[in-house]
């Protein structure tokens, strides 16, 4: 009969097996990132692909392969047919960004009267011709960066298709197996943990959902009542990059003023440039109304926790760990304190469920 290892020997095992895993977590480290953001996108697929795998009589397996590749077709398609408008877009914006050009060059050129006082712009702001030329001077030196990352990021969104194809194709084996690791007294109460950290979740997604839509509305009305052309379009995709705190409003809100700045309003007598600061300004107001009070509030409720939690904690997400950081925190921190709540109640021999 084998003999049993003493206690100091198991202590000593167990230390060294958490020091090995935390080394390892640190040396992949940067793969982390991925693999949440695979395992993000699989959780918000999946009810859908439970739903066609029911209706469809289908194997799971089938559904998720014909799922990726018909979003890959349509990617390519989608791609093929944008690409043609994209590179007019882009010629009309450059021709547009030369004549911005030219004319800040000649108001630069005037001196401006203040006071009774006559400054010459020139010497006070830069060349921007000569910015422009350093710029393009510096894109040879630039291109072998930019094909880097390019071919980096490339590589990261292969392994978050792949985390994402394979955890919707074998979660349910994936989460029975890990189930099927723990002693057998002890599953039941795991398997109702699990259930709480996905009501979690789920609920957190929910509110991202309602985020996103009242972003939307708030963001297209808003647009259409200071006449900016593609109010809609611009209050859609306001809504859509919502599910990125604070980058996506950004990017959306930089669009808005692009077409401020190029088009002008439809109805207000303004100049462009003073129309895109009153984008500016709008925008400024509601993201700021939604990040203190709409959002703490919304994502508060879904998870029940305090809304100046919430705020605290997705603020602090964005400095510390970036937009991937503040996207999970809510539901981290959530998560993390039904499992305190959880360990806690069982040291404490008090019902965990109670």
């Amino acid at each position: 009969m084998r003999k049993p290892w003493n206690s100091t020997f198991r202590y000593w095992l167990a230390t060294a097996l958490i020091l090995f895993m935390l080394a390892a977590l640190w040396f992949v480290r940067e793969l982390i990132g991925p693999l949440v953001i695979g395992a993000l996108i699989a959780f918000v697929l999946n009810p859908s692909v439970n739903m066609l795998h029911r209706s469809t009589r289908l194997s799971k397996s089938t559904v998720v392969t014909l799922g990726l590749l018909i979003t890959l077709a349509l990617l390519i398609g989608l791609g093929a047919i944008l690409s043609p408008a994209l590179v007019t877009e882009s010629q009309v914006l450059s021709t547009d960004f030369q004549e911005i050009l030219s004319d800040v060059q000649v108001f630069v050129a005037e001196p401006l009267i203040f006071l009774g006082r006559q400054i010459d712009l020139q010497r006070v702001l830069p060349d921007f011709s000569n910015l422009v030329t350093e710029g393009i001077a510096t894109i040879p030196e630039n291109a072998f960066h930019l094909l880097e990352a390019t071919s980096r990021n490339l590589i990261w969104a292969l392994v978050i298709l792949a985390t994402t194809y394979y955890l919707l194709r074998d979660w349910e084996h994936l989460r029975d197996w890990v189930f099927n690791q723990v002693p057998k007294a002890e599953q039941p109460d795991m398997r109702r943990l699990y259930k709480q950290l996905k009501g979690i979740w789920l609920g957190y997604f929910r509110g991202n959902l309602l985020l996103m839509l009242i972003v939307g509305v708030v963001f297209t009305i808003a647009w259409l009542a200071i006449g900016l052309p593609g109010a809609v379009i611009l209050g859609v995709i306001a809504g859509l990059l919502t599910i990125i705190p604070d980058l996506g409003p950004a990017i959306a809100a930089v669009l808005a003023m692009v077409v401020a700045l190029v088009e002008g309003s439809n109805f207000l007598p303004l100049t462009n440039l003073v129309f895109a600061l009153l984008v500016l300004g709008v925008y400024l107001v509601l993201i700021n109304i939604k990040s203190i009070w709409i959002r703490p509030r919304i994502f508060g409720r879904s998870v029940h926790m305090h809304a100046g939690v919430v705020f605290v904690a997705i603020m602090a997400a964005v400095i510390l760990q970036g937009v991937l950081g503040a996207i999970v925190v809510i539901p981290l921190l959530a998560s993390v304190g039904v499992l305190f709540r959880y360990a806690y109640r069982r040291l404490t021999d008090q019902d965990p469920f109670d």
